[in-house]
């Protein structure tokens, strides 16, 4: 395939595009004899003219073109190198959609130069405080983020960008149940790991906040836990809404319902925070931190996932004080197996850290179960009910 010929050998991928935008535009490439030898060309989806197709060029048309086709905007609302000011200075944004109402306002901007996420995040934020843009997008073609402007000081994730009848509102709002996070992972289809969202979060908020940035993580990550574990499998629960989400209501309001869900899960499983522990983030520190998180499926996932970021956290000090050793996870799996632990049987584990082998002891056992009543293995196998 030529596309994948362009992009070989650059940092560049097409793996957040279907098989038919692929395929759109590699029935538009055309081979021509250049200076250095072969050349790909196509005919620009936003200009209407022929173009040199390089790696980077080639993330872009296929991106505009997901715009046109997947969000529906026209091309009249979409534009190629969108000058923004600064001061006598003008930089170019890759691709810019224009506010429906006043063309020469940026809507949403795309980002494709910065080939890391944290550089194209600083890159898209001085292009929405020049501009004023409430949304921002960032990809390499591997990955990709989507961003709001809260105010001028925040940048917050969020699950995608409205369509062209849609507002940002009705993102926020759409019904978020289990099956949805499972299906929309943000891991998953963003690329990123926990440990990258953490290291965001610390960017923009965690690491002025005045806290203790290990307990406040650990805090959300108890109460998204608990959340996602009320999704069960039963009919009944299959269509509940998951509460820990940025619905788009104020920082104080969601604050509140974090709050709750976090007492709600200290009380299940108490013991592992102080009885009346709450979370010390201000609203609008919370709010980022629930927006970067929300999307990210924890219950039953692969603890390789929580184990980078809980290594992370743990200071060199801290480490160093407290012995810890984080087994990799291939060497746990292969342990449990020699082992082969039975339901009726207690698995001791004295230095537990991230609790790694009791962990997967249970995911062993359970699986075993599961296996002996002829029953399927979901997502949320340690929920069943037998």
């Amino acid at each position: 395939m030529k596309l994948l010929e362009i992009l070989r050998q650059s940092s560049y991928d097409d793996a957040i595009f279907s098989v038919d935008e692929k395929q759109w535009l590699e029935e538009r490439i055309v081979e021509k004899e250049g200076k250095k030898g072969i050349e790909y060309k196509a005919i620009c989806v936003v200009r209407n003219k022929e173009i040199k197709l390089t790696p980077e060029e080639v993330i872009r048309q296929l991106y505009a073109y997901k715009l046109t086709h997947k969000y529906h905007y026209p091309i009249k609302q979409i534009q190629f190198e969108f000058p923004i000011y600064f001061g006598r200075e003008a930089k170019r944004a890759d691709i810019v959609v224009l506010d429906k109402d006043d063309n020469r306002t940026a809507y949403i901007i795309v980002e494709i130069k910065k080939l890391k996420a944290k550089d194209g995040k600083e890159q898209l934020k001085s292009y929405c405080h020049g501009t004023g843009a409430p949304m921002a997008v960032w990809t390499n073609g591997e990955n990709i983020a989507w961003y709001h402007r809260k105010n001028p000081n925040y940048f917050e994730d969020i699950p995608g960008i409205p369509k062209v009848d849609e507002t940002l509102e009705d993102i926020l709002n759409q019904p978020f149940t289990m099956n949805d996070l499972v299906k929309n992972d943000k891991l998953r289809i963003t690329g990123k790991t926990l440990k990258q969202l953490i290291l965001e979060m610390e960017d923009e908020v965690l690491a002025n906040a005045g806290v203790d940035v290990f307990e406040e993580v650990f805090k959300l990550v108890f109460a998204k836990l608990f959340d996602e574990k009320q999704s069960g499998n039963e009919p009944e629960r299959s269509n509940r809404n998951l509460e820990f989400r940025n619905r788009g209501g104020s920082a104080i309001q969601l604050k509140e319902r974090i709050q709750k869900l976090f007492d709600s899960a200290n009380e299940e499983w108490s013991g592992v925070f102080e009885q009346n522990a709450k979370i010390n983030l201000t609203p609008t520190h919370l709010e980022i931190c629930v927006s970067s998180l929300e999307g990210v499926k924890l219950f039953n996932s692969n603890l390789e996932v929580v184990d980078e970021a809980f290594e992370y956290l743990m200071s060199k000090s801290s480490k160093g004080e407290k012995g810890q050793y984080f087994t990799p996870r291939y060497v746990i799996d292969m342990c449990v197996r020699m082992l082969n632990p039975k339901p009726e049987e207690a698995v001791i584990d004295t230095a537990a850290g991230s609790s790694g082998f009791t962990v997967h002891s249970i995911f062993h056992v359970w699986r075993n179960i599961l296996h002996k009543h002829k029953m399927p293995i979901s997502h949320l196998f340690t929920a069943e009910r037998l």
